[in-house]
């Protein structure tokens, strides 16, 4: 009898394709996040369930997906929306997707870095409003990257690729991580520094850290104070990160520059002053989101839930005590 796998939200077709090969495949019909009620129901007595980041995956899913359930694959590289330690309790593996989308969300910071820094977004609503009636010497004036302090909070795999690429523009890096970096240190002449040494100096500071109870509310009211008023803030890891409240506040008064959001604290609402002020650009979570990414997110996926399919540790997996081999 074939294996049941249940999709929570359909995948690019190359990853959708690959698990049809695996067993019977229900998927959400719709386009939107299931709710934990909906999830509770449709996850019950699957074989592997494929869930995204905005599944809250409790453990009332994780029982309800019943005692053959062998693997809960998250189509992402954190799981901070998964209760690892209620899966172990249910004999069920969870992998993640490391790796593969580090590139495509390193870049997006920097597209926010640049759309920050020369008002890029402001720009094209100007000429889109029929505004621009020639050159002026303070038109849009922004600020300069080229030689600039880089500040780089959480040194993994996405906050290194993304600090390596200052080296194109001649920043100064500086970073901060829980352990020394000297691989990042000797290849973009980074320099280790504490988090308020790189609050102060940095024309920009990029935060790329996991979202534990430490990192929650990393940048906050006292820490934005800390910041030039010509500084830009980066979030493209987990909005909790930041104090969404404080940095609209800090940006509405002129503390920072401006910021560039990619993930937001209460997904997918946000904080609603954020909306008005013209010193921030906001995207919606969108950092992999490049068609290889996402068929690469999503053939890894694949790969872990065959594995556990056929009784062996899933590549990727984060609880490998959950079974016995």
């Amino acid at each position: 009898m074939q294996p049941n796998i249940y999709v929570t939200r359909e995948l690019p077709e190359k990853p959708m394709a690959a698990l049809r090969k695996l067993g019977n495949v229900i998927c959400n019909p719709e386009d939107r996040m299931l709710t934990h009620e909906e999830l509770i129901k449709n996850v019950a007595g699957m074989d592997a369930v494929l869930c995204l980041l905005t599944d809250p995956i409790d453990e009332a899913v994780l029982k309800a997906a019943g005692p053959q359930c062998k693997i809960f694959a998250n189509y992402a590289v954190g799981y901070n929306n998964i209760d690892i330690t209620a899966a172990t309790d249910c004999a069920i593996w969870v992998s993640n997707t490391p790796g593969v989308l580090t590139e495509a969300t390193a870049d997006i910071a920097w597209a926010l870095l640049f759309a920050c820094a020369r008002r890029i977004v402001e720009g094209d609503r100007y000429m889109r409003e029929g505004k621009f009636t020639g050159w002026a010497p303070k038109l849009f004036l922004g600020q300069d990257i080229t030689g600039a302090t880089l500040g780089v909070v959480g040194a993994g795999r996405i906050g290194g690729d993304f600090a390596r690429k200052a080296k194109a523009f001649g920043m100064k890096v500086i970073y901060h991580n829980r352990r020394r970096d000297e691989a990042l240190e000797r290849d973009c002449d980074a320099e280790w520094v504490t988090l308020p040494e790189l609050l102060q100096r940095s024309d920009y500071v990029s935060l790329h850290v996991p979202l534990t109870m430490e990192t929650r509310h990393l940048i906050g009211e006292k820490e934005l104070k800390m910041m030039k008023p010509t500084a830009i803030l980066i979030n493209t890891a987990r909005g909790p990160v930041v104090d969404e409240k404080a940095l609209a506040k800090a940006l509405k008064e002129g503390t920072i520059w401006a910021a560039g959001l990619d993930v937001f604290e209460n997904e997918p609402e946000y904080e609603m002053e954020l909306r008005d002020l013209p010193n921030v650009t906001m995207m919606p979570h969108v950092a992999s989101a490049t068609i290889a990414t996402r068929d690469r997110m999503g053939m890894m996926c694949v790969e872990n839930i065959q594995a556990a399919l056929s009784g062996k540790l899933p590549p990727n997996c984060l609880n490998p005590d959950a079974r016995s081999l």
